[in-house]
């Protein structure tokens, strides 16, 4: 590892793994080698006796946080780059305070569900990318047995579908596709993601195409009840790790609670536009809104902070799934892509909708850095700022507000229903591995040389 410069970061709110206190990181080749509680002038002083070439920085009243891990990504490249590609994500990420993103297996061209698809994804974003990069495999009809091999080459775990993906090449899975992945698993660590919407019949919906109404009706809160009453059972019975993305119903809350009180491996994720958006609010023809499953209505919003608050879920992730303009055919929420961009705003976003509700700054970080960090096996390295961890951190106010513009947006295709959105907290700087990635409004470095997590510790193209 090449020498870098002993660095110390100071604030008087930095964000511990179980309290906010004044602190100073002393961070040197990448790690956090030590931290430094109850700072005063004569610590300070100590400081620079032991460190005499130390840069110290000091800032302030910011919040110092360990830098965001977002777990639920759709990057898109190769096959459907003008979706997202490696570039634009991780710039948007670098300047959300995201130090870390695990990329979903699917609707890139190939999908990641073999070894050799790995290997063609890790080649393209060698060189392209602004903040470290994992990757999620694919399970679909018959790539079972490539999944040993998935877990040997790295990647964070496995994703699935229920239900129809939304794109041919990721077909979804029955139960013996699932029983024959969860034996596949048993002998590893590795984790199974489920899309946990489940229909017996399909049913067409019918109603007004420009109201979001109709197409809420289309996805029924039994939908994820469904799906989510067959996962906690396969979990139980099989005691491998699974996880629920992107839960939408709160419906589906004492599920979950009680297959973790039976001891279940299981864990699970909301959205930011869950908690932030209700289906009321929805206007008549913004398809921007459209996600799967759906945003619902102001209740279940409720129910679904204190399903974080009492820790029924886990993290909170942006679930970042963009598409060309065209694809979200505005007026038509029957015909319009589901997907929603955020992964630039993740952080103010949640912390705006948590502002009002007595959310504590180590909750944030729970459910943004450590949470994430943990279900994808990163937790020796990401998700907290502890001695020996990477130093990747956020530096955000809190009280500072600012408006989403589309001149301001990083990811590639812009529309986001939080356009025009103001918003608390302000990310003033992003640092990964010790070196500044983001600061003053502007990306400071290009596209980071040393070799990303995961994968591409393995592969060389």
């Amino acid at each position: 590892m090449s020498f870098q410069k002993v660095r110390a970061f100071f604030s008087q709110k930095v964000v511990l793994p179980h309290n906010v206190q004044p602190a100073v990181l002393i961070v040197k080749n990448g790690k956090i080698e030590k931290i430094i509680e109850n700072v005063d002038k004569h610590v300070m002083e100590s400081i620079l006796q032991n460190y005499p070439d130390i840069a110290i920085e000091n800032f302030g009243s910011l919040v110092l946080m360990p830098g965001v891990v977002d777990s639920h990504v759709h990057v898109n490249e190769p096959g459907r780059t003008e979706w997202e590609g490696f570039v634009t994500a991780t710039k948007a990420a670098a300047a959300g305070g995201v130090t870390t993103i695990a990329d979903m297996p699917l609707n890139s061209i190939p999908p990641t569900t073999t070894v050799n698809n790995l290997r063609i994804k890790a080649a393209k974003a060698r060189g392209k990318i602004y903040v470290d990069l994992a990757f999620w495999g694919g399970v679909i009809p018959g790539n079972q047995k490539d999944m040993q091999s998935l877990v040997q080459a790295g990647v964070v775990g496995f994703k699935c579908f229920l239900c129809p993906s939304g794109v041919d090449e990721f077909p979804h899975v029955n139960e013996k596709d699932v029983q024959e992945a969860l034996a596949e698993l048993k002998s590893t660590k590795s984790v199974l993601a489920f899309h946990a919407e489940y229909e017996s019949e399909c049913t067409t919906p019918t109603g007004d195409p420009s109201c979001f109404r109709t197409f809420v009706q289309s996805r029924p809160h039994e939908m994820e009840v469904s799906a989510i009453k067959m996962i906690c059972q396969w979990c139980k019975a099989s005691n491998v790790r699974c996880h629920i993305v992107h839960l939408s119903t709160a419906e589906a809350l004492d599920l979950i609670k009680e297959a973790k009180q039976c001891g279940a491996p299981l864990t699970a994720e909301t959205c930011h536009h869950y908690l932030l958006f209700s289906s009321e609010e929805v206007p008549k023809g913004a398809t921007e809104f459209k996600c799967c499953p759906p945003i619902r209505d102001k209740m279940n919003q409720d129910k679904l902070w204190r399903g974080l608050q009492d820790r029924v879920l886990d993290m909170v992730v942006s679930d970042h799934s963009p598409c060309v303009e065209e694809l979200k055919t505005k007026g038509n929420f029957l015909t319009a892509w589901g997907g929603i961009s955020s992964l630039q705003f993740g952080l103010s976003l949640l912390w705006t909708a948590a502002k009002s509700k007595n959310v504590k700054l180590t909750q944030i970080s729970s459910w943004l850095s450590s949470g994430p960090a943990r279900l994808c096996g990163l937790d020796n390295r990401k998700g907290s700022l502890s001695v020996g961890m990477d130093a990747d951190v956020v530096v955000w106010d809190p009280e500072k507000k600012f408006k989403v513009t589309r001149e301001q947006i990083l990811f590639k295709n812009k529309l986001t229903p939080y356009e025009n959105k103001v918003l608390y907290g302000k990310v003033e700087a992003t640092i990964l591995g010790g070196e500044y990635i983001y600061r003053d409004n502007q990306l400071c470095e290009k596209p980071i040389a040393k070799k990303a997590i995961s994968v591409l510790f393995v592969y060389k193209p």
